[in-house]
């Protein structure tokens, strides 16, 4: 008899399990796996993922993933335009990347194989809905024969499963039409991944209970279809074994699975409800930035606002407005949003008021890429303004990571009273990884301290130490100021066209900025503190590929060392002095090499770099030849 999903991880033993016929089958252990999951974007496969990254975080596994979207709408159904895919790597120890390459591919079309062929290495294992290998979709993905039948697959593992002839049986008597039925195609595949890996299935089962808890004949389709899949896997003859892969040893406490969009936009409500004030998003939605806007938009049950402007310039002045009336204030985009909101945020540096600009980067220029990831915006980010506008950049680099950057965003945004762009990008918005719930009591403070005593009250007055200026609340009696773009007298705030007093107006915001550099701890040189061969710097969403590929060479005796960067303006004080103990600083970013320009022109060392723009992330492969390669030489 075959064994329910809402068993499986305890129906195996560590001798095997049984199939329906008695004939024990064996168990083996892995202690990493890499899943991609391809096929039409409405073939359900980024939800297909998400549920297997959840059954794998359950079972204790360590996860790293990478969903890759098209950028079309709605593609012409079965062409390699329309191609969606997610990635997952889950394993038994600490992971850093979605993975270089799939153990095992699956696709749901011929369209989806042809589009992924080339990253799946010999001897994978590719798993294939055989009915949709037929004529026209053969065609329309540009094949001129069938790769099942034609040898051309013959250095991998393929099988070939009939998961839509198998899905319309498991529904059948239930009504459904024929599109509905095919829609349900991905939980079996989702059932009989979650067979094959002997993962704890009962969330997807609690999932699909919630999600079509007001459809039943839907629910019972998409039950039927999961338990179908996983009992396909125990029962046929195409699989002599299954897989464990252990969980991993990580820190004690509670986790949940979390993407980078879904972090940052938590990181926003704790900076809001610890500062005690209402926080306010000014936004006009945008791939891959979006989702912040909708997580936040669901947080009613705090003093959380949410504004869909009509378009970027608005976002950003709508926010401007928040900030000047006392709120936490937050404008999201990506790049070519960052273009249209320079002037508001020329104004913002200007007006000296605390806002979060949070771009979630993408490959351009123009419209570009808009569903793949790019490093394009570091100098945009550090000098898309007129005049002399600097501003503080903060930069995460994990999916959990972005928690941490919006909540520093904010206070530091709060602290020194200045905009802050908070740097992200696609990669990071929608890749997923266990995330450590902080204790609240950890977080550091963010203290709100507005201006009330009226005596002596100067607008561009500054604190000592952070040169922040006052924040007054407008409409405090005896607060009445004037704030505005054209340059303002020091301390009045009074219109001026002194030149002297203009240019020390551009240099105390500037210096205001170099004092955020009392808030970064010191630099931390993974491997060699004290310096060695070569260092790898990097910023953002490199940290995983690099860290990965960093400890790879180190396991081969070689003195290299990693630096990663979290605030990119002002860069830490003692970054130069650190670089300068290795013989040689090897700058990886997926753009033309933007930090390294700062690195060189700032502190003149004889820096290289390695630079990817394809809208991928770099492969840990890649990387570690890079370092090889420059070391030889």
């Amino acid at each position: 008899m075959a064994v329910p999903p809402e068993a499986a991880g305890q129906a195996a033993d560590s001798q095997g399990q049984r199939d329906s016929g008695g004939v024990r089958k064996a168990l083996q252990r892995r202690e990493r796996v890499v899943i991609r999951f391809v096929g039409d974007s409405g073939d359900g496969m980024q939800l297909t993922g998400m549920q297997f990254t959840t059954e794998s975080a359950l079972a204790g596994n360590d996860i790293a993933t990478l969903p890759d979207f098209p950028a079309e709408i709605r593609a012409p159904a079965g062409t390699l335009a329309g191609v969606s895919g997610f990635q997952l790597n889950f394993a038994s120890n600490q992971i850093f990347t979605a993975g270089d390459e799939p153990d095992v591919l699956v696709a749901m079309n011929p369209a989806a194989l042809k589009a992924n062929l080339d990253d799946v290495p010999a001897n994978a294992v590719i798993i294939v809905d055989r009915e949709a290998f037929t004529e026209a979709n053969l065609k329309r993905a540009g094949y001129s024969s069938n790769p099942l039948t034609d040898h051309s697959l013959d250095k991998y593992q393929v099988i070939e499963v009939d998961v839509t002839k198998l899905t319309t049986l498991a529904v059948k008597g239930l009504g459904l039409n024929n599109r509905a039925v095919f829609r349900s195609r991905n939980m079996f595949v989702l059932g009989l991944l979650s067979w094959l890996y002997q993962r704890p299935t009962q969330s997807t089962i609690q999932y699909l209970e919630t999600k079509f808890k007001k459809t039943p004949d839907v629910l019972e389709a998409n039950l039927r279809v999961f338990k179908a899949g996983f009992n396909y896997g125990e029962t046929t003859e195409l699989f002599t074994s299954s897989y464990s892969v252990p969980a991993a040893q990580i820190q004690t406490g509670l986790y949940r699975n979390i993407t980078g969009n879904t972090a940052t936009a938590l990181g926003f409500v704790a900076a809001a409800v610890k500062s005690g004030r209402p926080l306010f998003l000014g936004s006009y939605p945008i791939t891959p930035a979006s989702d912040v806007l909708h997580e936040l938009a669901g947080f009613k049950n705090f003093p959380i606002y949410t504004f869909q402007a009509e378009d970027e310039i608005a976002g950003a002045a709508s926010a401007i407005g928040a900030a000047f009336g006392g709120a936490i204030a937050i404008t999201t985009t990506s790049g070519p949003g960052m273009n249209l909101k320079a002037e508001a945020v020329g104004l913002a540096v200007k007006t000296e008021l605390p806002m979060v600009i949070t771009d979630i980067q993408r490959a351009g220029p123009s419209t570009g890429m808009p569903t793949k990831p790019e490093q394009a915006d570091l100098l945009i980010s550090m000098y898309g303004r007129h005049g002399e506008s600097p501003i503080a950049i903060i930069a995460a680099s994990t999916p959990a990571d972005c928690f941490e950057c919006a909540y520093e965003a904010v206070r530091i945004a709060v602290k020194y009273m200045t905009p802050v762009i908070l740097l992200t990008d696609g990669q990071l918005a929608n890749g997923a990884e266990p995330w450590l719930l902080p204790s609240v009591d950890s977080l550091p403070p963010i203290n709100v301290e507005f201006r009330t005593d009226p005596n002596g009250f100067l607008p561009y007055s500054r604190d000592e130490k952070t040169l922040a200026r006052p924040w007054a609340i407008p409409g405090t009696p005896g607060l009445e100021h004037r704030l505005g773009g054209i340059t303002g007298e020091n301390l009045t705030g009074n219109i001026s066209y002194s030149p002297a007093n203009h240019e020390l107006m551009i240099r105390t915001r500037a210096r205001k900025i170099a004092c955020i550099t009392q808030e970064i701890p010191p630099t931390e040189a993974f491997g060699e503190p004290t310096g060695g061969d070569l260092v790898v710097l990097g910023w953002g969403s490199t940290f995983g590929p690099i860290r990965e590929a960093v400890k790879q060479v180190r396991e081969k005796g070689k003195k290299v060392s990693h630096i990663h960067l979290r605030y990119l303006n002002p860069l830490p004080k003692d970054l130069a002095e650190t670089l300068r103990k290795f013989k040689t600083v090897l700058v990886a970013e997926m753009n033309m090499g933007q930090l390294l320009k700062l690195i060189r022109a700032d502190y003149l060392i004889d820096a290289v770099g390695f630079n990817k723009i394809q809208g991928r992330p770099f492969k840990v492969s890649e990387l570690v030849n890079r370092i090889n390669r420059t070391l030889e030489a």
